[in-house]
């Protein structure tokens, strides 16, 4: 079993083609073995090139609210008044961290999502 560590892209894809020819290959065999390792190290490879970034944490509530059918109402007991929401989903207001304390209880959206910074547009003066 020649495997080493994946440290290019070549490597990357040359480990992309055995996993596929491996992949039918019984657990518990040195096959499926290479198989286990192989997918580890492809893994690890794309955590750590290929990190997918979290959502921006307005857009992440908004999707969540649009798959489950939930309305800035709905919001109300997670951040606040009715205008309280609106100043947050507006982006004139910034999620506290009660606000994403609750969310993160309420709703179930990660608070590593939540956390993110994100823009938030400032009054004219």
């Amino acid at each position: 079993m020649d495997i080493r560590p994946i440290k290019t892209e070549a490597d990357y894809q040359a480990a992309l083609a055995e996993i596929e020819q491996l992949f039918d290959a019984e657990p518990g065999t040195p096959q499926g073995d290479k198989l286990d390792v192989l997918t580890t190290l492809v893994e690890h490879y794309e955590q750590l090139h290929d990190a997918i970034p979290f959502p921006d944490p307005i857009e992440a509530i908004m999707y969540h609210m649009e798959s489950r059918g939930l309305t800035r109402h709905d919001l109300e007991p997670y951040i606040g008044s009715r205008a309280r929401v609106a100043e947050v989903l507006n982006r004139k207001r910034p999620l506290s961290i009660d606000m994403i304390r609750r969310i993160r209880a309420g709703l179930g959206i990660s608070a590593d999502v939540l956390i993110q910074p994100y823009e938030v547009v400032q009054a004219a003066a």
